[in-house]
C-alpha cells in the first residue's frame, strides 16, 4: 500500500477521533511555540482503533506535547505550558516538553548525552520507534500537519520498529518488556534486529 493511502486512513482515523480532535483544538488555543502533539497516544488511537478496541481513549498514560522555545529552558517552561493546558481540561494527563531543553536532562535520565535539537520536528526524528515518531498539530484553517519522519507504514501496519537515530537495542528491548505492548495488541509485529 501507498504512503498517500495510509496517510488517508491515518487522517480518517483521527479526525473520526472526537476526544483527539478537542485536544488538537485545546493545544491550538494554548499555542505553545513549534507545538505538536505525539507520541505513544497516537500510536494508541490508531492500534486500539485497528484492533477494534474504539474506547474514549482516556486510557492513555500521557498526552505528550511537544514544542520548542530555545528562548527559556527552564523546567518551569515545561510546567507553565503543561499548567495553562490543564486549565482548559484537567481531565487529561498531559506532558508538555520544551524540545530545545532536552539535552539539558536527557543524560540524567538516559545515561548519555545527546546534541540540543534545533526544532520539534528535529525532535519527533529522535523518538524510541518509528511507530510513535510522530507529530499531529491542528491549523487554523482546521486542516492537520501531519509530521512522520519514517512514514506511516509501521503505524498502519502495526509494526514496532526501533528508531535507530537515538535508541539503543538495549533500551529498545527494555521498554518492549516493560511496557508488554503485544497484551494489549495481539497483533502487532514486534521487529527486533537479530530475529
Amino acid at each position: 500500500m501507498s504512503e498517500h493511502i495510509y496517510r488517508q486512513q491515518f487522517e480518517e482515523i483521527i479526525r473520526n477521533n472526537e476526544w483527539f480532535m478537542s485536544i488538537l483544538r485545546d493545544v491550538r488555543l494554548c499555542n505553545p511555540p513549534d507545538w505538536y502533539v505525539g507520541a505513544g497516544v497516537i500510536r494508541n488511537i490508531v492500534w486500539d482503533y485497528l484492533h477494534g478496541l474504539v474506547e474514549d481513549n482516556y486510557n492513555s498514560r500521557d498526552v505528550d506535547v511537544a514544542f520548542f522555545d530555545p528562548s527559556n529552558l527552564t523546567p518551569e517552561r515545561d510546567a507553565e505550558v503543561q499548567q495553562q493546558l490543564s486549565a482548559l481540561r484537567h481531565d487529561v494527563p498531559w506532558e508538555a516538553t520544551n524540545q530545545a531543553a532536552v539535552h539539558l536532562w536527557y543524560e540524567s535520565v538516559f545515561g548519555y548525552s545527546v546534541p540540543p535539537l534545533e526544532s520539534t520536528e528535529s525532535a519527533i526524528r529522535t523518538w524510541p520507534e518509528t511507530a510513535t515518531s510522530i507529530g499531529v498539530k491542528l491549523l487554523a484553517n482546521d486542516s492537520l500537519n501531519i509530521y512522520v519522519p519514517f512514514g506511516l507504514e509501521d503505524l498502519m501496519t502495526m509494526k514496532l520498529r526501533r528508531n535507530r537515530t537515538r535508541i539503543s537495542l538495549e533500551l529498545y528491548r527494555k521498554r518492549i518488556a516493560e511496557k508488554q505492548p503485544a497484551q494489549r495488541w495481539p497483533r502487532l509485529q514486534i521487529i527486533d534486529e537479530y530475529n
